[in-house]
């Protein structure tokens, strides 16, 4: 046994060579039988073949004619029954020869020169090596359902790994389960990844990243603008008349800070941050925007004239955006809230 851990290995090499001295001896027995046998068919075929011609000069019975002929079929017939059991044990005896079934790396060796190797037929099966193959890398994935219907064979995938920070390793996704795993709810994908380097070790964990294309625009709002109420998730938004909507809105991925709308806003709504659990539909407020916030207009689009001026005259502060991916934040005062001398 030359191969240890780490050592590459190609398809059909020897691994290694087991001895069987009790497979051999009853591989050479049943050969011996097999002889026999064939010299036992040689016998009975010349005596069948004799009786046929005596029988033509009426110098045997038909009854001694047919009982030769019968012995050559049962000679026949164990000779056979001898070659079969040989050829049994000529395959049994072939697994003597460990041969790597795939190109890869041995990631694991559990035997040595001189151990016992245990066939599975008196206990516990033995595996002698664990080969792995690296190039390319195999990597599984676990698809949320919600995004199940975006996955397909040939997209586009990429995996990030804390110990090559700033790199990427470029895959591709080249099959997936086809079906919704019961216990996770999620899609078990399989992306291929390039590895001639031997870089990436196998049974690591990994980001993979997939190249899903989005169709439309999609919103993003801060956390912190959202109502949780018995109904369901609410944003308030406010209108041209500075009077407060309670938008239900239908939520796609969560980055932590903000959150993925899908439907419910617009890309020019303006929408209240911090909102009162008290505020409620179609109550006027005050619009004020706060020196230190920005609001983010869509390319192409102007502020509303609702935002023109902050109350008291004083300019609002504006900047445009090409991404078109969230809607504009305003910070509000209610009426209520001026009664409390508090504002959100």
């Amino acid at each position: 046994m030359v191969f240890d851990i780490g050592s590459k290995v190609a398809k059909g090499q020897l691994l290694a060579e087991i001895d069987t001295p009790e497979v051999d001896q009853q591989l050479a027995q049943s050969k011996a039988d097999l002889n026999t046998s064939k010299a036992n068919t040689a016998l009975a075929q010349t005596t069948a073949s004799r009786y046929t011609d005596l029988l033509k000069s009426d110098s045997v019975s038909k009854q001694e004619v047919d009982n030769t002929s019968g012995d050559l079929a049962a000679k026949a017939a164990t000779q056979n029954s001898a070659e079969a059991n040989v050829r049994r044990l000529e395959d049994l005896e072939s697994f003597k020869r460990v041969y790597a079934p795939f190109s890869g790396v041995i990631t694991r060796r559990n035997v040595d020169i001189g151990n016992l190797i245990n066939a599975g037929n008196g206990g516990v099966a033995q595996q002698l090596f664990v080969l792995a193959q690296i190039d390319p890398l195999r990597v599984y994935v676990s698809v949320p359902e919600a995004d199940a219907a975006s996955i397909h064979p040939g997209l586009g995938a990429y995996l990030v790994l804390t110990q090559f920070p700033g790199r990427r390793f470029e895959g591709k996704v080249v099959r997936t389960a086809n079906a919704i795993d019961l216990a996770s709810r999620t899609l078990l994908t399989e992306v291929d990844v390039p590895n001639k380097n031997g870089e990436l070790l196998p049974g690591g964990y990994a980001e993979v990243h997939l190249e899903v294309k989005i169709a439309g625009a999609r919103l993003q709002v801060p956390v912190n603008a959202l109502l949780f109420r018995s109904e369901g998730l609410r944003a308030v938004t406010i209108d041209e008349n500075h009077k407060t909507h309670l938008a239900p809105l239908s939520i796609g991925r969560d980055y932590g800070t903000t959150l993925e709308v899908l439907q419910g806003l617009k890309p020019d709504d303006y929408i209240v941050v911090n909102p009162a659990d008290s505020l409620d539909e179609g109550v006027t407020v005050n619009v004020k925007v706060l020196p230190q916030q920005t609001l983010i207009v869509p390319a192409g689009q102007a502020p509303p004239p609702a935002a023109a001026s902050a109350p008291g005259g004083a300019p609002a502060t504006g900047q445009t955006s090409g991404n078109g991916n969230s809607g504009k934040k305003k910070n509000d005062k209610t009426n209520d809230d001026k009664k409390k001398g508090g504002s959100k």
